[in-house]
């Protein structure tokens, strides 16, 4: 029983959900989660400021249909910031610049343009869109819109009769391009306010981007029909994603951070800090940072995915969890979980349907994972592999000195499986789990310590955490250019070659459980 305690949470009858028990958006194979629901408590007392930040004058004008609300200011100890919160409903292609002094809010769910549906119009058509598409909200312009927002621009949610986040809808896009010296950070009310340490999480909701990719385990259509859709987290305004299109754009984010996320909305049902759902190959995603995730660090549901330089810290359930026939390529990940706390490094499945084509194929190049203690939650292992999956680690490094590494389940009519090239794993003494068909003698053997440079005796030197010391230097790597072009070809095993490598510095935050020598802690806000 994995419990969630002392957040602020609001319950599924307060959030007028249809279908509460739904697990779309919550990691799926989690084991159940307890609610605790306290009491609505009067807002905090601004924290005193004796910072620097002074409130910008007013809320700037963004759109010809789309304004910003002025609600006041919001003070904690960097000073004193303006308050610019974004409607419910961002219609039409929009810019948030970064001025001194502002922040931009989110309050409840925002949308980016309404849903487009299963296919994209024809080219030179125009989209239609319904009320009921459009979620009830009015609509001034036809779908298509691009939410752009500026490096260096902060984004808080703050939660109100339902859940912050926000909602990058089919047939729209994002442009958050922050930069090394100026990341975009989305992050709490409470963050701005001064109210966190290192064990805060849950606060409010996060990113979730919708494409028309395609997903299995329907919950609208069918595979044998080719009109499988998902629907996001089960509220009465549910956020659809799923299509054909693996090479489906939803926009770029780069250089960002989402600190202090994932809300619960009832057994199962979480939103973490970021979630791409059917999201196709012109999507550009790296340099992403989650913080203290509630839930997992990011979650992807099918479709097609790249990302280059991934850091979860300190996640209450999986640091990476992949599902529902994703076919992804990720390289050079720091996987850096919460100490006694959190359940996975990786939870990799396809939710139930394994039957269901296509199977996920994902392949994990380059990443560093460590859990120091024993999280034995409901993956009971560091890393979870099962369902519709057919996965290939590539110089990757497992420090988990007190808990099993590897737990493969055979289910379905042909298992998942696992290939692995000069991947090395520190674990205890059992080192492996089997479950369902797979014996503990059946995860050994696919994981094949001793051929094709594994090893799971490996005795870990790594330095400052998730650093390369030299046991992990002297391992000879594999060239993952040759499984996909996707890949760069590295000289060396894990995330980080050693001290003079430092992608990971500039635009991330500091914490208890992670410093990566940025400056600045993920409790504070930067000024400039």
């Amino acid at each position: 029983m994995k419990k969630i305690s002392g957040l602020l949470l609001v319950g599924c009858s307060a959030l007028a959900l249809a279908g509460c028990g739904a697990d779309d958006i919550s990691s799926p194979g989690a084991g159940s989660i307890t609610v605790n629901n306290p009491a609505p408590t009067p807002a905090p007392t601004p924290t005193p400021t004796s910072g620097t930040v002074t409130a910008a004058a007013d809320c700037p004008a963004i759109g010809a249909t789309t304004q910003l609300s002025n609600d006041g200011t919001i003070s904690g100890p960097e000073g004193t910031w303006r308050v610019c919160t974004l409607p419910a409903l961002i219609d039409a292609d929009t810019t948030l610049p970064k001025i001194d002094g502002l922040l931009y809010r989110l309050h409840g769910r925002v949308d980016v343009g309404c849903d487009g549906g299963f296919n994209a119009p024809a080219t030179g058509a125009a989209y239609t869109t319904t009320t009921a598409s459009c979620n009830g909200r009015s609509l001034t312009s036809d779908t298509n819109v691009t939410l752009k927002i500026n490096p260096g621009v902060i984004v808080y949610g703050e939660n109100g009769s339902e859940a912050a986040w926000l909602a990058v809808n089919r047939g729209n896009k994002i442009d958050a391009q922050g930069t090394a010296a100026q990341p975009i950070i989305f992050t709490s009310a409470q963050n701005v306010r001064g109210e966190n340490d290192d064990t805060a999480q849950g606060q409010w909701g996060g990113v979730v981007l919708m494409g028309r990719g395609t997903v299995t385990d329907c919950t609208v259509g069918s595979i044998a029909n080719s009109n499988c859709e998902r629907d996001t987290e089960g509220s009465v305004n549910p956020a659809r994603f799923g299509g054909n299109d693996n090479t489906y754009d939803a926009g770029t984010m780069r250089y960002f951070q989402i600190r202090y996320s994932g809300y619960v909305l009832g057994s199962d049902v979480e939103l973490q800090s970021l979630t791409a759902e059917g999201v196709g190959s012109g999507t550009t995603l790296e340099y992403f940072q989650s913080v203290n995730s509630s839930d997992d660090g990011a979650e992807f549901f099918g479709g097609n995915v790249g990302f280059k330089h991934y850091i979860s810290v300190g996640a209450d359930d999986d640091s990476l969890d992949l599902d529902t026939g994703l076919q992804g390529k990720f390289q050079y990940l720091l996987l850096l979980q919460r100490d006694g706390d959190g359940d996975a490094l990786m939870e990799i499945d396809s939710n139930g349907a394994e039957s269901d084509t296509p199977r996920q194929k994902t392949i994990i190049a380059n990443f560093t994972g460590v859990q120091p203690s024993a999280n034995n939650n409901s993956d009971d292992a560091a890393v979870l592999i099962r369902g519709n999956s057919d996965i290939t680690w590539v110089n990757g490094i497992l420090n988990v000195p007190n808990n099993e590494c590897l737990r493969l389940n055979g289910s379905g009519t042909t298992p998942a499986t696992l290939t692995a090239y000069s991947t090395v794993m520190t674990c205890n003494a059992a080192k492996y789990l089997g479950t369902g068909s797979y014996s503990v003698t059946d995860t050994q053997t696919q994981f094949g310590s001793g051929a094709n440079g594994n090893d799971d005796s490996f005795t870990s030197t790594l330095t400052d955490a998730f650093v390369n010391g030299t046991n992990e230097s002297g391992v000879s790597p594999f060239d993952a250019s040759t499984l996909d072009s996707f890949f760069d070809t590295t000289d060396y095993i894990g995330a980080v070659k050693n001290a003079a490598d430092t992608w990971y510095q500039g635009w991330t935050c500091d914490s208890s459980i992670a410093e990566f020598g940025s400056g600045e802690a993920c409790t504070a806000l930067p000024t400039t």
